[in-house]
């Protein structure tokens, strides 16, 4: 169902994909939008055991397309060092292929948005979390994404211990 990396050489295991989703404080949402054009949206967000998680309205371009077509791919670039001198860049990214839902449940919606607020906000105190999420909740709607298949890649100057050619 998806396709085999044509660069196999430079492929990252799946420990290092999770690192990348995990050490990441951004990446892009590509969803299926308005009348068949693709639609890409930055995110924040959080990884937990195989899920992505991502705070939106309850209205707009993005929830309109979830929920028309669940299916999504995340991508999450970790490092892109440009070297002009080479013509290049030393890049490492991964991509998530999974499918998206609304969290309905205020459980799961209140854990989704503690990951968030823990990751982005890690010394803050409990009460003054706790009393943001409380003030923000009503308009909050919260998005998981099960991850289906998890690709990365890194730049064939990063491959270490390995010769590469161009065609890798």
């Amino acid at each position: 169902m998806f396709r085999e990396m044509r660069r196999a050489r430079q492929a990252l295991e799946e420990k290092e994909c999770i690192a990348v989703l995990e050490r990441g404080s951004s990446g892009v949402l590509a969803v299926a939008g308005d009348d068949g054009y693709p639609y890409a949206v930055p995110l924040s967000y959080a990884y937990r055991d195989g899920k992505l998680y991502f705070h939106c309205a309850k209205a707009g371009h993005k929830l309109d397309a979830v929920r028309r077509e669940p299916r999504a791919s995340f991508c999450v670039i970790d490092q892109d060092q440009v070297v002009p001198e080479e013509y290049t860049t030393h890049f490492r990214s991964v991509i998530a292929f999974g499918a998206v839902r609304e969290l309905e449940d205020e459980g799961e919606k209140r854990a989704a948005i503690e990951l968030l607020s823990v990751k982005y906000a890690p010394a803050d105190s409990p009460a003054h979390r706790e009393e943001t999420i409380r003030r923000e909740w009503g308009p909050l709607c919260m998005l998981e994404m099960e991850i289906h298949h998890l690709t990365g890649k890194r730049a064939k100057e990063l491959v270490q211990g390995r010769s590469c050619s161009a065609e890798e």
